[in-house]
């Protein structure tokens, strides 16, 4: 296929107007097929990727089967994420066992997103910024329980969230972080903690803003001990509910364009309408685009990640190019898949968006077809 006469976002991250060649499912210089589409006054981007995400259409990472992770990916692709993580919950081993077996056996069908990874969210984070997650299956630092958990995903999962106040947190960091990428979160540390398990190796910042302390003038805490690595990257939720557009903004200068990373931190509940869901084994009621627990706590979202997209450019004021970046480089460099995704370049999966001017997806193409 060759995609003519559409202004393309480039390896260098800015827009250029030139052909798009594809040969199967990979970006080519030349192809045997000359199927030409016009694709007249539309943008061309990386399909997205989404490295934090529990569920979609009634659909959880937690429910262990792959009916559940199918359904995920199946919506995911028509929403234009053309590659996921899927995102555990603090819940016990057995279920987590299931989840993660089902994953590593998995293999997408041809209208369903790419599974790239796990994003493993508990059992090490902290009782006191526990969020939506169980409380009843919080577990001290296990590097074993970790251990066994990579081995029945097949070395799937790619992020592992970890409180690096709880104890012997600095040296499990330590021990891990060349297996998996440690991120900080659900935490009530200090800045000097913070920074020091950045230095052991943490290098992500789970949703940031929320279930961490606030930056305060007195006790800046993890958020400016993220800003002050270059090596962090900071999760960021743009739903319109997880965090004000004023701390969008501040968050893209804070940490800039190459170190925020955009999720959607999506629920079961994402693509249906009102109504009582579950997540992590808990009650969670839904009322438009906000998703919350029995008590009131805020429990995931109910945006899948285009349409936080389309609200940070839209209405957060946020660059293009650079939400752009933090749906697709970004986050395949924290997956350790950007020599594969990400892009517009030869070699790359053939993973595109046609979106217009005003940011509506008008296709996607998926591993080099036309998705219907």
């Amino acid at each position: 296929m060759i995609i003519k006469n559409a202004k393309v976002y480039d390896s260098d991250f800015k827009f250029s107007e030139h052909e798009v060649v594809i040969d199967g499912e990979y970006l080519s210089e030349n192809t045997s097929d000359e199927t030409v589409l016009d694709a007249k006054d539309l943008l061309i981007i990386p399909g997205f990727i989404d490295l934090h995400l529990h569920g979609a259409f009634n659909a959880d990472f937690m429910d262990g089967t792959d009916d559940a992770i199918s359904t995920i990916l199946k919506f995911e692709a028509k929403q234009g994420v053309t590659s996921v993580a899927l995102a555990s919950m603090t819940m016990g081993k057995d279920t987590l066992e299931k989840a993660f077996k089902s994953a590593a056996s998995f293999r997408p069908k041809e209208n369903e997103a790419s599974l790239e990874g796990i994003y493993m969210e508990g059992p090490f984070i902290s009782p006191n910024k526990i969020g939506a997650q169980n409380p009843k299956f919080l577990k001290p630092l296990d590097l074993d329980f970790f251990k066994t958990l990579q081995k029945v995903s097949g070395n799937l999962i790619k992020c592992l969230v970890v409180a690096p106040e709880l104890d012997g947190a600095i040296d499990f960091i330590k021990e891990v972080k060349d297996k998996v990428r440690v991120s900080l979160g659900h935490t009530n540390c200090d800045y000097q903690t913070a920074s020091s398990a950045f230095e052991a190796g943490a290098r992500e910042l789970t949703h940031t803003f929320n279930a961490m302390p606030p930056m305060l003038h007195r006790a800046p805490g993890p958020i400016v001990a993220a800003s002050e690595n270059a090596k962090v990257l900071a999760e960021l939720i743009c739903d319109g509910v997880h965090v004000n557009p004023a701390m969008v903004r501040m968050a893209f200068k804070l940490f800039s364009k190459d170190n925020i990373v955009m999720i959607s931190d999506s629920m079961m509940a994402t693509g249906l309408e009102n109504g009582t869901y579950a997540l992590g084994g808990q009650k969670v009621l839904v009322n438009e685009n906000v998703a919350t627990l029995e008590d009131g706590t805020i429990a995931g979202s109910v945006t899948n990640l285009f349409s936080c997209f389309k609200l940070a450019v839209n209405k957060m004021g946020i660059k293009l190019e650079d939400a752009i970046k933090a749906c697709t480089y970004n986050p395949a460099s924290a997956l350790n898949i950007h020599d594969k995704v990400g892009q517009i370049k030869p070699g790359f999966r053939a993973d595109l968006l046609l979106i217009d001017n005003k940011l509506n997806l008008k296709g996607v193409i998926l591993r080099g077809k036309l998705l219907k």
